[in-house]
């Protein structure tokens, strides 16, 4: 038999290739003589740098940039052997992983950081660019990353404002005389798995400013920076961006950067997905075991469980998603097309005890669902 593994990470648990090793184990013990393939995936958040490191012979390039606070910090990417792609996780150098939860408050964070890693990418030569944007700590419309290619943000007096959350109303003229000689040369593409507009109640501010250290008013304050963000885009560029879905994205970085990168916006677990080799390593597979954290109902919002039966659909092979925790009815998973559907938490009373025994509750899930299997071939 032939069975791909492809998850995404338990986050804080798990990564992805440690999900393949402990289901390889379950499933081996069960059916020593099956072909496993490893395929760990992402959908351009956070931990996607992993998952392409592992497909790809890239260098890590380590670089001093800005945090969301503006404090010095050595961050990575990765850049291909040939130097033309380069693989950027916007939550290395802009992500809420990097504060405490006192200093959350996406009023005053920057996407600066992640602006110079791309500035880092251009000077070595990069022809294109992969840029997630999950795990933000920011709502800064994309400002941070457009300063650090030249752009200026002047207020009504001219004075240049800082690349925060709390200065988009306060902006009045963008000047771009300065940008970065190579950056109409290179390809950008943004992995991005919400489709949220730029403002409004469904908006970056009102969905996600309360997670970022964001109060009610502060909310509000903010959607309306990015309304009037917005206003000044299209007079001074022509494009209408709240119109653009995605554009809401990391605190509107979605946008940002198809104004000030002429970057398109994809679908992250796709984008992985190619990279990964995904559709050709599944043909003639007899199953596709899939898993995370937590499989609820945002599962089919462009998530990697989403991308991998979109797959698996194609070529009539079932899935099952072995995950942490399942929130999910018996009417949506057979909507969402999963076969069979197993939570691994087994003997834990606390979180701590969920993390330690991953893997052991984890290895478990597969021999029996292997045992399953092996039942229904009798």
């Amino acid at each position: 038999m032939k069975f791909v593994i492809a998850p995404d990470k338990y986050k804080g648990s798990l990564t992805g290739l440690e999900f393949c090793e402990a289901v390889c184990e379950g499933m081996q013990a069960v059916f020593p003589e099956a072909l496993i393939m490893y395929k760990p995936l992402a959908d351009g958040g956070d931990g996607t740098l992993a998952v392409v490191r592992h497909y790809l012979e890239a260098d890590t390039i380590k670089v001093l940039v800005n945090d969301p606070l503006f404090r010095k910090r050595e961050v990575e990417y990765l850049l291909s052997k040939d130097k033309r792609t380069a693989f950027i996780e916007l939550s290395e150098a802009s992500g809420y992983k990097l504060l405490r939860k006192d200093e959350l408050n996406c009023m005053s964070t920057t996407t600066l950081g992640t602006g110079e890693l791309v500035v880092d990418a251009l000077n070595r030569g990069a022809k294109e660019i992969i840029l997630g944007i999950g795990g933000s700590a920011t709502n800064d419309g994309g400002m941070g990353i457009a300063v650090a290619l030249g752009y200026e943000f002047l207020d009504s007096n001219k004075n240049i404002l800082s690349p925060v959350g709390d200065q988009l109303i306060k902006v009045n003229e963008i000047r771009k005389s300065n940008l970065h000689p190579r950056l109409s040369e290179v390809n950008i593409k943004v992995a991005c798995d919400v489709r949220n507009p730029f403002f409004g109640t469904n908006g970056a501010a009102y969905i996600y400013g309360p997670q970022k250290g964001a109060s009610r008013e502060e909310v509000e304050f903010l959607d309306k920076g990015l309304q009037h963000f917005a206003t000044i885009i299209k007079q001074q560029f022509g494009m209408d961006i709240q119109k653009i879905s995605g554009s809401g994205a990391a605190g509107g970085v979605g946008g940002g950067t198809i104004v000030f990168l002429n970057a398109t916006l994809h679908s992250g677990i796709d984008l992985i997905k190619e990279i990964a080799g995904f559709d050709a390593a599944i043909v003639n597979a007899d199953w596709i075991i899939t898993g995370e954290g937590r499989l609820d109902s945002q599962t089919l919002s462009g998530k990697t469980i989403a991308g991998v039966l979109e797959s698996a659909k194609k070529r009539h092979i079932p899935v099952a998603a072995l995950c942490g925790a399942v929130a999910l009815s018996p009417e949506h998973q057979e909507k969402m097309g999963l076969t069979y559907v197993c939570a691994i938490l087994r003997d834990v009373s606390n979180l701590d005890q969920v993390i330690a025994k991953s893997k052991e509750n984890l290895v478990a899930a597969a021999y029996n669902f292997a045992k399953l299997i092996e039942a229904n071939c009798r």
